[in-house]
């Protein structure tokens, strides 16, 4: 618990600065370029990175109800290997987390086994059925906010009574947008590739619709409002005026959605996810959201997966791919060393916003515990699933050059992932 990094490039209010970080009892107690007197052990950083712990708002980390695709441990344990010290976790499990009965496994499960911060969602429809609202009251004081991810609620009655009610609470409605209506059976975007090759397509329509239904009702109420993983160029655009006008809305995207489109697919399962990999054009906008400060973060929707249920080509497999273990080194290396984006930049959308938006993880300053990550930004290396710690195997990464090798995550003081 007590530790000094020296020689280190630390993160600190914004800027990089050469410094020692010197930890004691798990609290960061000085960020200086004092030379240190033997006080306890040293790790010499040699000019590695120091950045606060990166913080995801979209996991699935499986439990209860789907222990044979990850666990809270090996899901955390993958966080840490990523550079991640807090995640919020989703709540489509089994119980779902709609009332404090279904919560508490969860809770009992974070507390025993996870190495890093977790703080789940709460549904906002029982069941995620959109039929009746969750127990909010019960729920309030233990979630990070509601959400019924992985459906998007159908009713407009019904979402517009979830927002005025969560509005009381304070917290956030965190919604997973898709119209079923305009599914029509599709598992990847309708573009080019899927009418190429004789898939059915999953039209912009489909996720931009229900933003479009959210923003008036956003309007209307009032509610802290958040919208998951965006992936289309309307969405962008949707979002981007009313956060002009000042409705307290946020959104994020994910990694795969910033790096990929539909050109780049292939008949396998560790391309499928919802909502898909979308066309060159939305990923270009998405990059806009992101430089204009529309897009407020990155998140993984880490969702991983059997084996088997990732083995049946784009339209048979399940949705989602594994992503908390390779996002930085894929933002660093297709946004940061291309320069599209800062490093700075970078450390914003994935520390810095999701903490100030959803009051989970601390700063690297002093005074706050020592939740932080050290990154080698030199290290190029080959995604290899095989050396994942989660249990989901499938990305969209594997075989992709990458640089940005994480060498020690700590938390609260502890180290809880050390390359060795």
């Amino acid at each position: 618990m007590n530790y000094i990094l020296t020689n280190a490039n630390v993160y600190v209010q914004g800027n990089f600065m050469k410094s020692n970080v010197f930890i004691a009892n798990g609290i960061i107690s000085e960020i200086s370029n004092r030379t240190p007197q033997n006080e306890c052990p040293v790790f010499d950083m040699n000019g590695l990175f120091v950045f606060p712990g990166f913080i995801d708002v979209h996991v699935h980390l499986r439990e209860p109800g789907f222990f044979y695709k990850e666990t809270i441990k090996t899901g955390t344990l993958a966080a840490a290997h990523g550079g991640y010290t807090a995640v919020c976790s989703m709540p489509n499990l089994n119980p779902t987390p709609d009332c404090m009965e279904n919560l508490e496994p969860q809770l009992k499960a974070i507390r025993e086994t996870a190495c890093i911060e977790v703080v789940p969602y709460g549904t906002l429809t029982i069941g995620e059925m959109g039929e009746t609202l969750a127990a909010f009251d019960e729920l309030d004081p233990h979630v990070c906010a509601f959400s019924d991810d992985g459906r998007g609620v159908q009713s407009d009655a019904m979402m517009l009574e979830a927002m005025k009610k969560i509005k009381g609470y304070n917290k956030i409605v965190a919604a997973h947008c898709e119209d079923n209506s305009l599914l029509f059976g599709g598992y990847i975007h309708k573009g080019e590739y899927a009418e190429k090759h004789g898939h059915k397509g999953i039209c912009s329509e489909s996720e931009w619709k229900q933003i479009e239904r959210d923003l008036k009702l956003v309007k209307e109420t009032g509610v802290k409002y958040h919208v998951c993983h965006i992936s289309t160029k309307e969405s962008v655009e949707l979002i981007r005026q009313p956060k002009k006008d000042g409705l307290d809305v946020t959104c994020e995207t994910a990694p795969h959605y910033l790096t990929m489109n539909d050109s780049m697919l292939q008949e396998d399962g560790r391309f499928k996810m919802n909502p898909p990999i979308r066309s060159a054009e939305d990923q270009k906008a998405l990059i806009a959201g992101i430089l204009d400060g529309t897009i407020d973060m990155i998140a993984t929707d880490h969702a991983p997966h059997s084996a088997e249920e990732k083995a049946k080509g784009l339209e048979k497999s399940m949705m989602g791919v594994v992503g908390l273990e390779t996002a930085f080194p894929v933002l660093y290396t297709e946004l940061v060393k291309k320069g599209v984006i800062t490093l700075e930049k970078l450390i914003e959308l994935m520390h810095t916003n999701p903490r100030n938006r959803f009051g989970i993880g601390t700063a690297l300053e002093v005074g706050q515990p020592a939740s932080l990550t050290v990154f080698d930004l030199e290290k190029e290396y080959t995604v290899d699933p095989e050396n994942f710690l989660t249990m989901g195997r499938a990305t969209p990464f594997k075989g992709n050059t990458v640089c940005g090798a994480c060498k020690m995550t700590m938390y609260k003081g502890n180290i809880v992932w050390e390359d060795r």
